[in-house]
């Protein structure tokens, strides 16, 4: 019998509890063991839970706990987590986690701590999405060229409404809330933060590359208009948020913020809340991995594969794939290169547009396509471009200068191309 506690009993660990319970005759034939779950923590005991299990409001009273073998930590947050975890580690237990926060700035401290011990996290990114076994085993015999990823469902559904026309970002995201795909606090979802914590994860994996937050460039889907969605259609794009790894010789670049790519691409026909990470290997090719990426069931179901590994035997220490230490040098956000579109409201008078390009041209940038669409206001006017591929620190400098252009009428709104190259 292989016992389970779990620090964190609410949707998910709930959802845990109960499968655990309702599929024990497959898991238990699959794991070759009977899982049973013991003991569970929790904040507040008043709260109503349907789950049969005792419970507490220590948590270390299940990571100390003797009779207890795999600790699952749901509990979320990031400094008690990590405490947490490293007092199961530190009483010889396996752990599985979700908790992406706390792999975004402690999961090297944990491989350190975990050594031999089993500690898998299947769940902490893109829910019931296998892409941690994918890149760690499956994917093991590749470079990895490219990393992709639609890795939050708040910010795809969002835009996947606005792209169809059925309301503003502001509109959508209180019916988001509303439905319970957006938090009442919505920031670490639109912000670029929560899929931020994800990419470093699978970057770790990939490349070795131990970065925080802090060090990336970020940014979320605040801004975006229906008229960038009009510019998308009209050259063959969408909007998406991605995460996105891109390995170049000895360095790699890792970014979140919304992309423009070509609606061709399997990245691309991701709707909804659901999640897809396209993943570029030297030796296979891209491979692509669809599915929904939070709610208590999906991520649930990557725990319990978690534990089913660990109940069978199977170590797949190092957690981060990597026996040999190998860290590959991150490219500096200024020096990444990529296309741009830029949104901007101008006088409408002649010699606007060469303005702006002698501007461009002064940051060496060119324009590659452009669109001009008339403004509500009188003698006004959008134009809506992009440019060749050229490097960030010129398209911020080039930035800077038109903001302080008395044609301009607002600040200029930029959203970062992505295209896919030969790899």
């Amino acid at each position: 019998m292989v016992r389970v506690g779990i620090v964190g009993v609410g949707t998910v660990g709930e959802s845990v509890v109960k499968i655990l319970k309702k599929n024990k005759d497959i898991i238990q034939a699959r794991a070759g063991k009977e899982i049973v779950v013991v003991k569970g923590a929790v904040r507040d005991l008043e709260k109503t839970r349907e789950v049969d299990i005792p419970l507490t409001t220590d948590p270390f009273e299940i990571t100390q706990d003797p009779n207890i073998d795999i600790v699952v930590e749901l509990m979320g947050g990031v400094e008690l987590a990590y405490r947490v975890v490293k007092s199961a580690l530190e009483n010889k237990k396996a752990v599985v986690t979700a908790n992406k926060a706390l792999l975004a700035y402690h999961r090297y401290e944990l491989q350190q701590l975990a050594q031999d011990i089993p500690f898998e996290f299947e769940a902490s990114v893109a829910g019931g999405i296998p892409i941690i076994k994918a890149l760690r085993e499956g994917l093991s015999a590749n470079h990895i060229l490219a990393i992709r990823g639609i890795m939050n469902g708040t910010c795809n559904y969002i835009l996947t409404k606005m792209e169809r026309g059925e309301g503003d970002f502001n509109t959508i995201l209180k019916e988001a809330q509303e439905l319970g795909y957006a938090e009442a606090d919505p920031a670490f979802d639109i912000d670029g933060y929560d899929a931020a914590h994800k990419l470093l994860i699978l970057a770790s994996i990939a490349y070795g590359i131990d970065a925080k937050p802090e060090d990336i460039l970020v940014e979320g889907i605040k801004g975006i208009e229906a008229l960038d969605f009009e510019f998308a259609k009209e050259f063959g794009y969408k909007i998406k948020l991605l995460s996105i790894a891109k390995k170049r010789e000895d360095e790699v670049e890792l970014r979140v913020h919304p992309t423009l790519i070509r609606e061709k691409e399997l990245i691309a026909k991701i709707e909804g809340v659901m999640n897809g990470i396209s993943v570029i290997g030297d030796v296979v090719g891209e491979t692509v991995y669809y599915g929904p990426g939070a709610g208590g069931d999906a991520t649930a179901s990557a725990v319990i594969s978690n534990i089913i590994d660990i109940a069978r035997g199977g170590n797949c220490s190092p957690m981060l794939g990597f026996k040999k230490p190998l860290e590959a040098g991150m490219k500096l956000s200024q020096e990444i290169l990529s296309k741009y579109y830029l949104r901007m409201v101008v006088e409408d008078k002649p010699g606007i547009l060469a303005k702006i390009a002698t501007i461009f041209g002064e940051n060496n940038i060119s324009i590659e396509s452009m669109l001009q669409k008339a403004a509500k206001e009188e003698k006004l006017a959008y134009l809506l471009l992009s440019t060749h591929c050229c490097k960030e620190e010129d398209i911020q400098k080039a930035l800077s200068t038109l903001k302080s252009q008395q044609f301009l009428k607002q600040n200029p709104f930029m959203i970062r191309i992505e295209e896919y190259g030969n790899y």
